[in-house]
């Protein structure tokens, strides 16, 4: 009885082999989106509201210097006149006030600050407000306040997913996509289409590699997170892998299509740069995509690392199933579908 396995078997088994015995390669696909966490991570870690540097200038300003005291919101520092606008302008001083007259009724200040900066006009409230309690202003109303921190709402939460993301779609682009164009240059491929390989079974062999590690990806990052930043899953892993197989699938076909007539491993690379350049960008991996312009919304939301990124984000932060993903789902599917009849119809062995 002929002992060897099916062809498919075979070649999926190389990709294992060739990937553990590669260990740069292991090191982009478990290690670079651990430090990558750690690092965002503790930059963007939870650390209440921060202070406003505010320069106090003027004939009056050590008055209303010692008026003001030591308030938790506002870091008042002594500068020169034209110390303190160098500092505006350079965005180390995040508002300069210029004391007119003080103090009573006749009070006169004038505040500088930049209005296109994001915070500048709460800077600008914020200064306002302390300033104007400072020289005697009650406030008519009492107000009552709870402070809530809902789980999920943290940087980090919102990071780790599409750190998941990110990893899925480099490990497919550069693992297949790259791998493939490269065994044409070194005419490898050449080689195999003179064996009774089918086509098919050596591309599904490249997805197939990938299912094999992708499990212990998602489970690497997602562990790392949930013991080193105490990420919580709201939803169930079985989703979270779900999403991750769908994702890997639709990266897969978009690496095979690129690698399907690249014949040079420097145009591989420009095409995958090409292919996921705009996608770490416009797709949501490190900020909230809808900061861009409403117009363009919908041809995010239809890039398959956006649709990963927000269903693994649905699932882990917010507990959505896999019905509550199916636009996401959907879009994943797409390009699954669409790429891979491409890239089988277009693929050329050299």
């Amino acid at each position: 009885m002929d002992s060897r396995l099916h062809p498919l078997l075979e070649l999926t088994r190389a990709r294992w082999l060739e990937f553990v015995r590669d260990k740069g390669t292991i090191f982009w696909v478990f290690g670079f989106p651990v430090l990558l966490a750690v690092a965002l991570g503790i930059a963007f870690r939870n650390r209440g509201p921060e202070s406003v540097r505010v320069a106090i200038i003027g004939a009056a300003a050590s008055e209303i210097t010692s008026r003001l005291g030591s308030p938790q919101t506002l870091e008042v520092v002594s500068r020169t006149n034209g110390a303190a606008f160098r500092e505006l302008r350079s965005g180390r001083l995040d508002m300069v006030v210029e004391v007119e007259k003080c103090c009573g009724a006749g009070a006169s200040l004038a505040y500088h600050f930049d209005e296109t900066r994001p915070n500048g006009p709460l800077v600008r409230l914020a200064v306002d407000d302390a300033i104007q309690r400072a020289l005697g202003r009650v406030d008519v109303a009492t107000v009552h306040e709870e402070q809530v921190t809902e789980s999920g709402a943290r940087y980090i939460d919102f990071l780790l997913p599409g750190l998941i993301g990110l990893n899925v779609m480099g490990s497919c682009l550069w693992g297949l996509g790259y791998s493939v164009a490269d065994a044409r240059r070194r005419k490898l491929l050449k080689r195999f289409a003179a064996t009774p390989m089918r086509r098919t079974d050596f591309l599904l062999a490249f997805v197939l590699s990938r299912f094999g590690f992708l499990v212990a990806e998602v489970a690497f990052v997602l562990a790392f997170g949930v013991i080193a930043f105490d990420v919580q899953v709201h939803g169930t892993l079985a989703a979270v892998f779900a999403i991750s197989v769908m994702g890997t699938l639709a990266f897969a076909g978009l690496a095979l299509l690129i690698a399907s007539r690249t014949d040079n491993s420097e145009v591989a690379s420009g095409w995958i740069n090409f292919a996921s350049i705009p996608m770490w960008v416009f797709s949501g991996a490190f900020f909230d995509y809808s900061r861009f312009p409403e117009s363009i919304q919908p041809y995010i939301r239809a890039l398959p690392l956006t649709a990963i990124n927000d269903g693994l984000r649905a699932v882990v932060n917010h507990g959505d199933s896999l019905a509550q993903c199916w636009f996401e789902l959907l879009v994943l599917t797409a390009w699954t579908v669409v790429t891979f009849v491409l890239a089988l119809r277009l693929f050329r062995w050299q």
